[in-house]
């Protein structure tokens, strides 16, 4: 009995790898998630364009433009001068974005849990992502920028909302990186109850609302430059355009042997007025 012992020392620690465990654990069967990225929600777009709405490969939008009827002073008799609004259009295209996602028949079999179903649903937060990513690049289109130092300021924030205010834009929504989070984080009027009226900054980690305007931290692995933020309109800003939806269509290949799954989406967007948008960078 003492040398059973003893050979089951042996075989948990080994030798030559002292305190490492040589007997297998049991993996747990359960599978760990990875985590979900902080995206920008549909409902910071102006306007999203199904695919009943799009019944080509594309869809052109009429905009009227700023600014351009004028009133006049007119004198008795005198000739009423006429003039009118001016329009603009853009064509906006949606693009197709896919993956597909092979598992053999011997995984299936031998896997602990379904890996075509979950690669499938790791592939549906993939798209998300890159849709958020258009989201990013349709805001970079913004007309003004600010640039600030090292951190971001509320002057720099303040200054990014007269741009809009200037050409008669509402902030309504504030995108940010989490560099600029932190800076946030680090200014004393955002923390001080007295000043704020509330103490979201201590207990959430960031002010869900400043200046009225709906403050979104978002991803850097989802488009997202950690030291840029956005101010902007969401009634005015950019659209999303999908005719396609997240699509999957699944498929047996018996000569491979695998079980294949193809998910595709056809989306774009674009920036609607780029007034309505103001970029703040930072270092």
């Amino acid at each position: 009995m003492e040398k059973y012992t003893y050979i089951k020392e042996l075989l948990s620690t080994a030798i030559g790898a002292e305190g490492t465990v040589l007997i297998p654990r049991k993996i747990y069967e359960t599978l760990i998630e990875e985590v979900d990225k902080a995206l920008i929600p549909r409902s910071e777009a102006a306007y999203y364009y199904g695919a009943a709405q799009i019944p080509g490969t594309s869809i052109d939008l009429n905009l009227q433009a700023l600014n351009k009827m004028k009133v006049r002073l007119t004198g008795e008799g005198a000739e009423i001068v006429q003039d009118q609004t001016e329009y603009s259009g853009t064509n906006v295209k949606p693009k197709k974005y896919s993956v597909s996602v092979a598992v053999s028949r011997e995984l299936m079999e031998d896997a602990q849990w379904n890996l075509l179903e979950d690669n499938i649903r790791i592939a549906g937060k993939r798209f998300a992502e890159n849709e958020n990513s258009l989201v990013i690049a349709a805001l970079d289109g913004a007309a003004n920028t600010v640039s600030g130092g090292a951190a971001i300021t509320i002057a720099n924030i303040t200054r990014a909302r007269q741009y809009l205010h200037d050409s008669d834009f509402k902030p309504t929504t504030f995108v940010i990186g989490y560099e600029v989070l932190n800076d946030l984080n680090n200014i004393d009027t955002f923390v001080e109850f007295q000043k704020v009226g509330n103490t979201d900054m201590l207990t959430k980690g960031f002010l869900g609302n400043i200046f009225g305007m709906n403050v979104i931290a978002t991803s850097t692995n989802a488009g997202m430059t950690t030291t840029s933020s956005y101010i902007f309109d969401r009634d005015h800003a950019y659209i999303i355009a999908e005719k396609r939806p997240v699509s999957i269509e699944n498929l047996n290949l018996p000569q491979f042997d695998q079980e294949r799954a193809y998910i595709t989406q056809r989306i774009t967007t674009a920036a609607l007025r780029t007034g309505a948008i103001a970029k703040i960078t930072t270092t």
